[in-house]
């Protein structure tokens, strides 16, 4: 997994006009949390974040004012709902070796059995515990010939080594629904009011 280096500046200001001024300078305010340490308020690079936001649970390496550097991964990231920048982020602080628990997203290959099922992600992101430096970008699952009814636990999901899951290994992460069965039950009854209007 590779470290994003960021140049992040401490920030003195708060509330909302403080941080209306930092966005206006294409920046974004961020807070950085974690080991026991007072929540350290910082400002950062608006489109070198958005870049390295693109890479889930990326690990960010932080030049904070030039004199300390620290390791972070995303929290939480708030965006503006309508247009979609970054209003506030979340960081928190780990250490090299340290074990982190985050949510890696799901990916799927392979075509179903034929037959038009359906696929449901159950869950769109599986909960993993990894090294911090080491976290990986996802998971991908092979639902190839699976037919109606077939699932995928979490325990049946290949993770990379060093990797542990996050969640009870009975979770179902994917599951294969029938298409049809709604649709035949009201063939069903429809043909059967038939019957009873013709009797």
């Amino acid at each position: 997994m590779s470290e994003v280096k960021i140049a992040a500046e401490s920030r003195t200001e708060f509330g909302k006009g403080a941080a209306r001024r930092i966005r206006r300078a294409d920046k974004v305010p961020g807070v950085l949390y974690g080991h026991g340490a007072d929540p350290l308020h910082l400002t950062l690079p608006g489109h070198d974040l958005l870049l390295a936001l693109r890479t889930p649970n990326v690990l960010i390496s932080l030049d904070i004012d030039g004199k300390t550097n620290e390791l972070a991964i995303p929290k939480a990231v708030q965006r503006d709902p309508l247009k979609g920048f970054l209003e506030h982020v979340d960081l928190l602080l780990v250490k090299r070796g340290e074990k982190v628990t985050v949510e890696i997203p799901v990916h799927t290959e392979g075509e179903l059995a034929p037959g038009g099922n359906l696929l449901e992600h159950v869950l769109n992101a599986l909960p993993v515990e990894a090294e911090a430096t080491h976290i990986p970008e996802s998971v991908t699952v092979s639902v190839e010939g699976l037919e109606a009814g077939a699932s995928v636990h979490a325990k049946d999901i290949k993770l990379p080594s060093g990797t542990t899951l996050a969640v009870d290994e009975d979770a179902v992460v994917l599951q294969v629904l029938a298409a049809q069965a709604e649709e035949a039950a009201e063939g069903e009854e429809s043909e059967a009011g038939d019957e009873a209007a013709e009797a």
